[in-house]
């Protein structure tokens, strides 16, 4: 649907333009109108144009990994988006969806190449807009659905914790078990029998009990140290499972939505198909 050369005059991006230029743009750019609720484009779809407000709002959002709707914009009369996918000629990032009854103007890349030959300084407006696309998706990317366990704790031990965990698993191993039977047999037997050797713990081998008893304390906290970063590891693997299964559940309600409007675009055009045959039945 043409756009009306009025209607341009209240644009800021259109509003240096002379009547003549404003007449030919108006005779090449379209007019959709949105009620409120209606889906402009949504994630995936080829994206062909760029849209300007005239009236109403739009809002443009994106689903997190954790499956949490984040606003990127809220688009409200003389603003633009969609200008992303447009450039690039690739498949829309975000969904746009009508939060009140809305007009909008449709800029396709032709008439946008007008546009900036009539007005190269509208360029910089562009550039801007995708500009603030471009911080936003820096935010986004420094999460990821699937996160790797390992290499997230890794980031952030300790020395400490790096020991305790050796020293918890080293403590746990027949090689340990097996060092601590030779060494207390062998200080046991050298104060017990008579080898002409001196004894330096007699029994009730004082000494032996005071060194086990600090190995036991010292051993006691590096095992709880290392049982305090398993805890940690498990509530990062169970947040890690709850983002995928979000994210799992975010795709098929996805799949979902795009089934039902598949089948409505099916069916209008079926009902359109059936009027026309019944009109050209009747004649």
């Amino acid at each position: 649907m043409a756009v009306h050369p009025d209607v341009l005059l209240d644009i800021k991006y259109f509003e240096l333009l002379d009547e003549d230029d404003r007449r030919s743009l108006a005779d090449v750019v379209d007019h959709a109108v949105l009620q409120k609720g209606d889906i402009l484009f949504e994630k995936g779809d080829p994206g062909e144009s760029l849209f300007i407000v005239c009236s109403g709002r739009i809002e443009i959002f994106i689903r997190t990994d954790s499956g949490e709707r984040i606003v990127l914009t809220l688009a409200g009369h003389g603003d633009l988006f969609g200008e992303l996918a447009l450039t690039e000629r690739d498949a829309r990032t975000a969904t746009a969806v009508a939060l009140e009854d809305s007009e909008l103007i449709i800029m396709t890349r032709e008439n946008l190449l007008l546009f900036f030959q009539k007005k190269p300084d509208a360029a910089l407006d562009i550039i801007a807009a995708l500009g603030g696309i471009v911080r936003k998706a820096d935010d986004l990317l420094r999460t990821r659905v699937s996160r790797n366990l390992n290499e997230e704790l890794s980031e952030t031990m300790t020395a400490v914790q790096r020991i305790a965990d050796w020293i918890a698993w080293f403590s746990g191993s027949v090689t340990f078990l097996t060092l601590n039977l030779l060494w207390f047999g062998i200080w046991i037997i050298v104060n017990s029998v008579n080898f002409g050797l001196p004894r330096f713990d007699p029994y009730p081998f004082g000494l032996l009990t005071m060194i086990v008893s600090l190995e036991a304390i010292f051993l006691s906290i590096f095992v709880l140290i290392s049982q305090n970063r398993q805890a940690e590891k498990d509530r990062v693997r169970a947040n890690i499972d709850y983002e995928v299964n979000v994210k799992a559940e975010m795709e098929v309600e996805e799949l979902h939505a795009k089934t039902d409007r598949l089948q409505e675009q099916v069916l209008d055009r079926l009902a359109r198909l059936e009027k026309i045959i019944a009109g050209g039945m009747r004649e």
